[in-house]
């Protein structure tokens, strides 16, 4: 059942089969049900979470009752308002299932036994953590230098599995472009393909 979990750490620490055990002990599943909320603006983030099935989103709500989505999560991928985690601060997103989907997720305090029991797991967060840090530069630095095309080429490339999931508005809140734009782009780009 925690496979893919197990399997996502495996690829950055090696683990022992207890300390396999442990893990799968720690992290609980949670079923969500499409359109389902796991985390509302507000409440505590107390949970690290893992997407094992299915697809995730995390956003916020303008003034205006606009979405913006700050980040997706399909199968294999982490996915959590980090902030307010790692602050102990209400969450300032909410975060729903696109589709009926599975999570693995572990309490704060459990969180930190673990990194006790199995040291491997602080060292794979640690680089979890880099390694998020350095993509949402990346992203950043892309909304304001790329154009929108270049932006969606690059959410095709490296989102192939997703874009298939995912419904054109949300990808467009997630690009920061209107629907309208995507689908645009989306016609010009199969064009050029065509031609």
């Amino acid at each position: 059942m925690h496979d893919t979990l197990i399997k996502n750490v495996k690829e950055l620490v090696p683990l022992s089969e207890k300390e396999v055990e442990l893990i799968c002990d720690a992290f609980k599943p949670r079923h969500l049900k499409k359109k389902e909320h796991l985390l509302q603006k507000g409440d505590p983030s107390n949970y690290m979470r893992f997407v094992s099935d299915g697809c995730m989103k995390v956003y916020s709500v303008d003034e205006d009752g606009q979405e913006h989505i700050l980040q997706f999560g399909i199968s294999g991928w982490w996915i959590n308002d980090l902030y307010a985690f790692l602050t102990e601060t209400p969450a300032t997103f909410f975060m729903q299932a696109i589709t009926d989907s599975t999570m693995f997720q572990v309490h704060r305090d459990r969180l930190n036994q673990l990194y006790d029991e199995v040291p491997m797991m602080d060292r794979f967060f640690r680089i979890k953590t880099q390694n998020g840090y350095v993509a949402l530069q990346e992203r950043t630095i892309r909304s304001m230098s790329d154009s929108a095309e270049q932006r969606y080429s690059e959410f095709v490339n490296r989102y192939r599995d997703m874009e298939q999931q995912i419904p054109q508005y949300m990808i467009a809140s997630f690009l920061g472009i209107t629907p309208e734009h995507l689908s645009t782009i989306r016609k010009k780009m199969s064009n050029q393909s065509l031609s």
